[in-house]
C-alpha cells in the first residue's frame, strides 16, 4: 500500500460509522464492472416470492434474538 493510500485509509477510519459504511459500499461498487442486468429483476422477484410466502402463512419469521441464540449454539458446538 502506498503512503498516499495509507493516509487515505487513516482519514477514512476516522469517519463516523455510517460514513465509513457508505464509503466502503461505494468503493466495493466501483470494483463491480461486470454488471448482469438481470440480477436486479431476479432479486426483486425473490423478494416478492418470500414476502408472499410470509403473508400466506406458508412460512413464518423467526425473531432476531432466536436467530442469534441458534447461531451461538451452532458456533459453540464446533
Amino acid at each position: 500500500m502506498t503512503e498516499r493510500t495509507q493516509e487515505l485509509l487513516q482519514k477514512a477510519l476516522s469517519l463516523p460509522d455510517n460514513e465509513r459504511a457508505e464509503l466502503a459500499g461505494s468503493l466495493i461498487a466501483s470494483l463491480d464492472t461486470n454488471i448482469d442486468p438481470d440480477v436486479d429483476a431476479a432479486w426483486q422477484a425473490e423478494i416478492a416470492r418470500r414476502a408472499d410466502e410470509v403473508r400466506s402463512g406458508k412460512v413464518s419469521t423467526v425473531p432476531w434474538h432466536e436467530v442469534q441464540r441458534r447461531a451461538r449454539s451452532l458456533l459453540d458446538g464446533q
